[in-house]
């Protein structure tokens, strides 16, 4: 039975089943959760929570000498609740628009809410990383909502989340690579004609739980700075089969995210793994994540090597197809992010040297971008957003450039407008 009670009227032992504000607004990741630990009480009154639903028939109740409780009379109340509880989140996400402003302003606003996504999907897979470590049962349906919420934020601007997603530190990288690729596999998703909202949601879940095997390969192997021995790469060659048992544990994971989770290692030509799929013995879902999951891995600082520029990634994938890609995802993939990604580094025909911050509805070749060096003084100078697509805009781009060529680091920093 479901009973609405105080924040204070907690106890150890009780099952939230939903916390009376937004997830946005509170720092746990999960919607229903066993309330096992003390701390949590205390963490849930600091974020000024002050109402939880609880479930009683998958937990602790109030002590009968307590003050009453809000509580369902009969069976149709109780299905009003439950409704109310399920759609609270999804009619949110579907309602909130962006307010009018200026377009630098609109999409200031969706990086702020990206950047809190980001955070909080980090947090997220933090714990279930943790959990799986603890030898307990991972719920991908504790995940649904950050998913919508990821998925809610690619819809409004798909490229506020992923170029927040990109400034991930070799030490995150584990964490903030799945927050990624799930954000990639939606992009890719609403790209992909034919797959409508609930399948694309399935793929976005399948995108955050897809490394979810790595929680059981060593740390030491998982985050070594050097090369792995061929000892240790068997290893790292385990987690997806460990995932996919891990999942196969759990409650309410789909087929998609199964089958993502297992085979997004696999390559067209035979020569992945676990299992040396090819061709069509790949499904089209695992083709999509193994064309998200290599462009993150390889745009990405890892604790042996430095990312590689967004458009050299593309490029180089281009030449992998089609023997480790299929062809037609990837030119899709190619759609959802532009020739020139986010993040690329790009010479303009006035010699400025630029990074691509969002992509325009216009044409894959005219992004807007963030001018900040200037070639001919070899120096930096203040930087402006240009919006290339705009018909009296005269400036254009003339090629991709090289950050080490001209002795740049970290131009990430210029993502944010």
């Amino acid at each position: 039975m479901l009973k609405k009670i105080t924040s204070k009227q907690l106890l150890v032992g009780m099952y939230i089943q939903k916390l009376g504000s937004s997830w946005m607004e509170h720092s746990f990741w999960r919607k229903r959760f066993l309330l096992d630990d003390a701390n949590d009480i205390q963490r849930v009154i600091e974020s000024g929570i002050t109402e939880v639903w609880i479930d009683t028939t998958k937990g602790r109740d109030l002590p009968r000498d307590s003050a009453l409780a809000t509580t369902p009379n009969d069976t149709e109340e109780v299905q009003i609740a439950e409704a109310a509880l399920q759609a609270a989140p999804t009619a949110k996400v579907a309602t909130e628009a962006v307010r009018i402003g200026t377009e630098q302003e609109i999409h200031a606003k969706e990086i702020t809410r990206a950047a809190k996504i980001c955070a909080q999907g980090k947090a997220a897979v933090i714990s279930m990383f943790q959990d799986i470590r603890m030898g307990r049962t991972v719920s991908a349906k504790a995940a649904e909502e950050l998913v919508d919420e990821i998925s809610a934020s690619v819809m409004r601007n798909p490229g506020a989340l992923i170029s927040l997603a990109r400034l991930k530190t070799a030490d995150d990288y584990t964490y903030m690579h799945s927050v990624a690729v799930c954000a990639l596999m939606v992009a890719l998703a609403r790209q992909w004609e034919g797959i409508d909202e609930a399948t694309t949601r399935e793929l976005g879940m399948a995108g955050l739980l897809h490394d979810l095997g790595k929680a059981l390969t060593p740390p030491e192997v998982l985050n070594k700075p050097g090369k792995l021995t061929d000892e240790e790469f068997m290893l790292v060659k385990q987690h997806p089969a460990k995932g996919h048992r891990l999942l196969l544990d759990s409650s309410n994971v789909g087929e998609i995210p199964l089958d993502v989770v297992l085979h997004h290692h696999e390559k067209m030509d035979g020569t992945g793994y676990p299992y040396r799929l090819r061709g069509d013995e790949i499904s089209l879902y695992a083709r999509m994540g193994a064309v998200c999951d290599v462009y993150d891995a390889i745009t990405s600082n890892r604790p042996y090597k430095t990312g590689w520029d967004p458009g050299q990634s593309i490029r180089k994938m281009a030449e992998w197809c089609p023997s480790h890609f299929d062809d037609k995802v990837f030119k899709a993939f190619v759609k959802s992010l532009g020739i020139y990604p986010i993040g690329s580094l790009v010479q303009l025909a006035s010699g400025r040297l630029a990074v691509v911050v969002e992509q325009t509805e216009q044409s894959l070749v005219v992004p807007k971008v963030k001018v900040f060096f200037s070639t001919s003084a070899n120096g930096y100078i203040l930087p402006e957003v240009i919006d290339l697509s705009r018909p009296r805009q005269k400036e254009k781009i003339v090629s991709c450039a090289s950050a080490e060529a001209w002795g740049l680091k970290n131009i990430d920093q210029f993502l944010v407008l």
